[in-house]
């Protein structure tokens, strides 16, 4: 390194060194000064205190002996109180889900052809059987009566006409069948005279064979018969067939709606060639309705189908929908850890639609005498509830287990019997052992632990969560 950078880097190390020494005598300088005040602060709290003990009698730590604490004898603390009551809470369970038809159909097209009418608008109510969209039939009236032509041709041949006879006769009397049998007759007549005669010598070999012959083409032609006549029994039933498949094509150029519900969309328009199972129309059931949701799974116990339910949707603030459990899965998503539920919902009005949020409670049962205390007597500090129980004259602390809130009143689940006599202002100032007062309520008659409470037995809602099931 070079005679100039070492100049350089002892002047840099120097300033570096002046830095921080600077540093370290500010803050030496701060500690001094903070320790300063915090004796002064302390030897100021001390006199304080010293002429507070010097006071005069009934004034020695009023402020300590409020709140529980300090030397002397402390004060009593004003305060009201109150007593357990006896409840009916209904539990319920709260669900969020969407509405749904349980019965919809995107009717489609069985047959190809020009649509010559749409029957329906947007919206429009449609039953059973109601013809939605028509297609142009000429094409398909052609090729019936073409079906029809060959059934008749088919029918003429086994001796149907239709009148007298509707149904093919047995082999044995169609036309053709008695002719070979009458053919195979004769020849048979012959081939026997031809053997008596030829016995007598009195006719050639040569007429005897041909009078055999003759014997198995008949036969041969009888055994055609047979198979001809099957066979145009087997050609009448597929005739038969082919004409109602062509009535049936006819027939499907009215497309009908197989269900009973409201026109949701619409597909087509006039004009439109379509193909087979081209979608027209879409309908949706609008009454009842369902309401789509899951579960949580610690509710699989609680949830059955009947139970009633009551919930709301967005587009009507503040009416209530009922309805009840249709259909529980036995089953739970391992995914979600919930189960699904469909609930039944009446909906004649029309006053909900399929799509619709909505957000409610299922009402599973009703406990009876649950204790329960006014919101004013629960003190609750880092998750920790507790009320102040009055006994001799003095408060006492007592750690409370809640369950769910319903109104100004929270279900108690251990910790009180029920007899007791409890805080119900100042719980700040209270602490175990502090001895209170208990002040009449101003402008009322009652005793001061007469707080307005329900009668035993009164029902109160539980809250969505169910409280404790």
């Amino acid at each position: 390194m070079c005679p100039a950078h070492q100049s350089l880097m002892k002047t840099v190390n120097m300033k570096i060194s002046e830095k921080i020494s600077a540093i370290q005598h500010l803050t030496w300088s701060i500690a001094a000064i903070l320790l300063l005040v915090s004796v002064m602060a302390a030897g100021c709290g001390g006199a304080k205190n010293g002429s507070d003990t010097g006071g005069p009698p009934g004034k020695t730590g009023s402020g300590m002996a409020e709140r529980g604490g300090g030397p002397g004898v402390a004060s009593e603390v004003a305060i009201h109180t109150t007593t357990p009551q006896r409840i009916s809470i209904q539990r319920q369970v709260d669900l969020a889900g969407s509405l749904i038809s349980p019965d919809q159909a995107k009717l489609s097209s069985e047959v190809a052809g020009v649509v010559r009418q749409v029957l329906v608008e947007l919206g429009q109510e449609v039953k059973v059987g109601q013809v939605v969209v028509r297609l142009d039939p000429r094409e398909l009236d052609l090729a019936l009566q073409r079906a029809q032509s060959q059934l008749k041709q088919t029918e003429a041949q086994l001796g149907i006409d239709g009148v007298r006879v509707t149904e093919p006769l047995p082999d044995d009397q169609i036309s053709s069948v008695r002719l070979a049998i009458a053919n195979r007759d004769d020849a048979l007549a012959q081939l026997r005279r031809a053997q008596r005669l030829r016995s007598q010598n009195l006719l050639p070999q040569a007429d005897l064979d041909t009078a055999e012959t003759r014997v198995k083409v008949t036969e041969a032609n009888y055994q055609a018969a047979l198979e001809t006549v099957q066979s145009l029994k087997a050609t009448l039933q597929d005739r038969r067939q082919a004409v109602e498949l062509a009535e049936k094509k006819l027939n499907d150029t009215d497309i009908q709606s197989s269900v009973a519900g409201q026109v949701a969309e619409r597909y087509v328009q006039q004009g439109e060639y379509i193909r087979e199972n081209t979608p027209v129309v879409l309908i949706v059931q609008m009454n009842p309705l369902k309401v789509k949701t899951a579960i949580q799974e610690r509710y699989a116990g609680l949830v059955r189908a009947g139970l009633p339910v009551e919930f709301a949707v967005e587009s009507a603030p503040g009416q209530k929908f009922q309805g009840r459990v249709s259909n529980v899965s036995p089953a739970v998503d391992q995914a979600t850890r919930t189960f699904p539920v469909e609930i039944l919902v009446d909906n004649r009005d029309r006053g909900l639609k399929p799509g619709f949020f909505t957000k409610g409670v299922i009402y599973t049962h009703k406990d009876e005498n649950v204790l329960a205390v006014p919101e004013n007597t629960v003190s609750t500090l880092a998750g920790v509830s507790n009320v102040y129980v009055i006994e001799n004259g003095k408060a006492r602390q007592q750690m409370l287990s809640l369950g769910t809130r319903i109104g100004n009143l929270y279900e108690v689940l251990g910790g009180l019997k029920g007899d007791e006599v409890l805080a119900a202002n100042n719980l700040s100032l209270l602490a175990t052992g502090v001895p209170v007062k208990i002040a009449q309520l101003a402008g009322s008659s009652l005793p001061a632990n007469s707080m307005a409470e329900p009668a035993s037995g009164s029902d109160a809602s539980s809250g969505l969560k169910g409280g404790r099931p």
